[in-house]
């Protein structure tokens, strides 16, 4: 296997600009020698986050980027809480540093107020949280990024990237009762909703990637704040916020390696005014490594998604599986969108219609999309933002399969390559020669066996035969359900979706919205033209 064939080269990342690249072998823009582990649940990535906090010693880092952090949010059933347990690091002498999202107030549904009660609790203790509007208009830092580096033991660092924010709703585990601090979500999910979600920790020389993607967005020298006035400033400095934060020292040599795995970082920033000086005309590498894995995909696609939609993310599917005629397609996505209200469901909805649309007529029974219901018939909301590809390149990161994440908001995802062969039969799913791989393969696998209620891996390997059991599984429980539920309850969780179609009425207002607000495009001028990132 060629890591190049999946991976970007320097100039494919499309972006000049930034440090990240720099000063590895010629025509390299990843590193080797990694070690990733998924950590599937909020609740299995809390307690190992919480666990990692507690090895920290006086003069090592703290290093967080998030959408969102709630202060009072439980780690653990007994806690601590998040914002007791950066206080305390940051009491004991490790150095904390956070950037959130500066969010929109509670009145609008978003979370700013409990965001400021964070970097209070924080900096008063003697770290430094910033809330970040360094955005495009519209936009937000959905970056969900945590690193515990060691000055002197680099051997010992640490980094979690993916979907999974330090906040309610989160810390839900492997049975899907959801997190005893609830989300607010649509009242269908009830006031505790089931979530599903993916973090991934990571060890090796990567870390040195991350640490460079914070470090570009912490020394921007833009405002913090889009109506940076004397009366905003007076009141941030009232609230311990930090409105002209120490720049950050570039990160010293790479840890040394830790395991197998290639990875490679990769990001959405905005084009915008001013221009990111790390990124003057944005950066898409995200979509970029999509449309070059998705252009390899010869048998199996599998994907997990918050929403799955857009225009231009259809096109390359649709290219996947026109070139490929044996390709299976699986996605995974929440039943109902998080907002479903009169006016928020048809422009949530719309897109993720079309988009099934288009691949079924192109890809008929190869493609199909399901959702996920716990044993109590509870929808989940699935959070998690997550791909793999012919058992060989996996995803895991903050982006979702939309416009917004490839283009509009700041993301940060990794692609996984494993050194490693995987000889279990079929040795090399894709018929290229490049091989089914560990790391992707059990990914898949252990997400299969919870969500087909398998207790083995038997069936599941072969992607044709793991297709039509997710084809037997889903009908079995959706007969269930619509024979009134009687007798015992089929095993697995999955049903095959069927989003509430919107009106033609609707459909006039609702596109616009779409386009506008809640799937809008970041890209220069001449790409959107063309179509392309």
């Amino acid at each position: 296997m060629r890591i190049a064939d999946w991976f970007l080269a320097p100039e494919e990342r499309g972006n000049p600009a930034t440090a990240i690249d720099r000063g590895r072998e010629p025509g390299t823009a990843w590193t080797d020698g990694n070690s990733v582990t998924p950590l599937i649940h909020g609740a299995t990535y809390f307690a190992r986050l919480t666990a990692a906090f507690s090895e920290l010693r006086e003069g090592d880092r703290v290093f967080l980027t998030d959408w969102r952090g709630d202060h009072d949010e439980l780690l653990g059933p007994a806690g601590p809480t998040l914002g007791t347990a950066l206080a305390d690091l940051a009491k004991r002498g490790v150095e904390v540093r956070g950037m959130l999202w500066r969010s929109h107030p509670k009145a609008l549904g978003f979370h700013k107020e409990k965001e400021r009660e964070l970097v209070g609790m924080v900096n008063e203790a003697g770290g430094t949280i910033l809330l970040d509007e360094r955005v495009r208009r519209g936009g937000s830092h959905h970056q969900k990024l945590v690193l515990l580096l060691h000055p002197g033991r680099p051997e010992e660092d640490i980094g979690f990237i993916g979907g999974i924010d330090l906040c309610h709703g989160r810390r839900d585990d492997e049975h899907h009762g959801g997190d005893g601090q609830g989300e607010q979500l649509d009242p269908v999910y009830g006031p505790r909703p089931p979530w599903h979600d993916i973090q991934a920790e990571v060890r090796g020389p990567v870390i040195a990637d991350l640490a460079e993607t914070f470090r570009e967005r912490w020394d921007d020298p833009a405002p913090l704040a889009h109506k940076s006035t004397v009366l905003a400033r007076l009141g941030a400095a009232g609230r311990n916020e930090e409105t002209n934060p120490d720049p950050l020292p570039a990160f010293g040599p790479p840890p040394p390696a830790a395991g197998h795995h290639s990875v490679q970082v990769v990001r959405t920033y905005p084009a915008k005014r001013p221009g990111y000086p790390f990124a003057p005309d944005g950066e898409r590498s995200i979509a970029r490594i999509y449309a070059k894995a998705l252009a390899r995909a010869r048998s199996l696609i599998y994907v997990e998604d918050q929403y799955f939609w857009s225009e231009e993310i259809a096109s390359l599917y649709e290219e996947a599986l026109r070139r490929a005629p044996e390709l299976r397609i699986i996605v995974v996505v929440p039943r109902h969108p998080d907002r479903n209200g009169t006016f928020s469901g048809p422009a949530n909805r719309l897109g993720q219609l079309a988009m099934m649309s288009r691949l079924t007529k192109v890809g008929g029974d190869r493609v199909a999309l399901y959702d996920l219901e716990n044993e109590d018939g509870a929808a989940i909301y699935v959070h998690a933002k997550t791909v793999v590809v012919d058992d060989t390149f996996a995803m895991i990161g903050s982006d979702n399969m939309n416009r917004r994440s490839w283009t509009h908001d700041s993301e940060v995802s990794i692609a996984v390559l494993d050194r490693d062969l995987d000889e279990r039969s079929p040795a090399d799913p894709g018929g290229l020669g490049d091989g089914a791989r560990p790391f992707a393969r059990d990914l898949r696998l252990s997400l299969w066996r919870e969500h087909l209620g398998a207790e083995a891996d038997d069936g599941l390997l072969k992607p044709i035969e793991g297709f039509d059991r997710w084809l037997r599984t889903a009908a079995a429980l959706d007969a269930w359900h619509d024979g009134g539920r009687t007798g015992e309850r089929p095993v697995g969780r999955i049903r095959r979706h069927r989003p509430r179609p919107v009106a033609l009425w609707q459909r006039v207002w609702a596109w616009p919205l779409y386009r506008t607000v809640v799937d809008p495009d970041g890209r220069p001028r001449k790409l959107q033209r063309a179509h392309d990132f």
